[in-house]
């Protein structure tokens, strides 16, 4: 885990903070103050792309209809292929439907 790295204090408050929040509501308002819009944006496209390649959509109608470049839907696979297999757990847990 490349994240291991950063283990620290401070990173464990923030994971903390998460874990902690309540709803919807109170993930909205905390993100809004802890990031910028393309922050929250870049992170929940990271997800998309992920539930995208899951159904096996290509590179070229993930770009289309993400925005995505193709170094972050690589970047993606390569985490779904070899990672720590936390973007399927997540989609599973909040249900890996199309909208």
């Amino acid at each position: 885990m490349q994240i291991e790295k950063l283990r620290g204090k401070e990173l464990d408050q923030l994971f903390n903070a998460v874990l902690s929040l309540k709803d919807l509501d109170e993930c909205y308002e905390f993100f809004d103050d802890l990031c910028t819009i393309n922050e929250i944006q870049s992170l929940s496209q990271r997800l998309e792309v992920a539930r995208m390649l899951r159904k096996g959509k290509t590179y070229h109608k993930i770009e289309t209809e993400t925005g995505a470049s193709t170094a972050t839907i690589s970047r993606v696979k390569r985490c779904l292929n070899y990672g720590n297999d936390t973007y399927s757990m997540v989609l599973d847990r909040v249900g890996d439907e199309e909208e």
